[in-house]
């Protein structure tokens, strides 16, 4: 859950700090492929947890479904969104995410102290 609302800071702060990146050192983060590796590394990762609880502990779909939502408003936003409006869209996939997550949270707690 933390890294899902720290993906949505990221997506919604770096289109902002893009121009400083270059004077930091850090133009690589404004690389496509540390972008999309960051997207992939962040999708096993959610997969993982989320799918683990579903499997093991609650069976509810609702949290999987969100966090596909989410990842799908991501990639969409990258692929067919420019500009400003990506800089709105992304970050709303990454709070789908995390919303994935605290739903998957909840649903395991409460199955767990049955």
């Amino acid at each position: 859950m933390t890294a899902s609302i720290l993906c949505a800071v990221h997506c919604a702060i770096v289109p902002l700090l893009i121009t400083l990146l270059p004077l930091a050192g850090l133009g690589f983060l404004a690389n496509p492929l540390v972008e999309w590796s960051m997207i992939i590394f962040a999708l096993f990762v959610g997969c993982f947890a989320i799918g683990s609880s579903y499997f093991r502990i609650h069976h509810q779909l609702l949290p999987v479904l969100v966090l596909i939502a989410g990842f799908l408003v991501i990639i969409a936003g990258h692929i067919w969104v420019r500009g400003w409006r990506e800089a709105i869209i992304v970050p709303i996939g990454g709070l789908l995410i995390a919303t994935a997550h605290f739903i998957n949270y909840r649903y395991a707690r409460n199955c767990t102290k049955h």
